[in-house]
């Protein structure tokens, strides 16, 4: 991280003590845990809002034209519908 930035973290003892027990058993900081956790929790957000704006532009019309149009090739090797 090359540009950081310090904010005051209010966390429930509990809550506190299984990040000190968890960042102790990876190895690292209790910051560096917290931190992560929040990148990884901002990652998810935004893959699932990424993932509703792709459906919302879906035209499932067309979908559903591609799925059943004929011709093409077979399926390759290890690509075959399950029977």
């Amino acid at each position: 991280m090359s540009e950081t930035t310090t904010y005051p973290l209010r966390l429930p003892r509990s809550l506190k003590a299984a990040v000190e027990r968890l960042s102790r058993q990876e190895g690292t900081s209790m910051n560096q845990f917290v931190a992560i956790a929040v990148a990884e929790k901002v990652s998810a957000l935004e893959t699932a809002r990424f993932f509703q704006d792709r459906r919302a532009r879906a035209d499932f019309k067309a979908f559903d034209r591609i799925l059943k149009r004929r011709g093409g090739e077979p399926p390759r090797k290890g690509d075959e519908l399950p029977e």
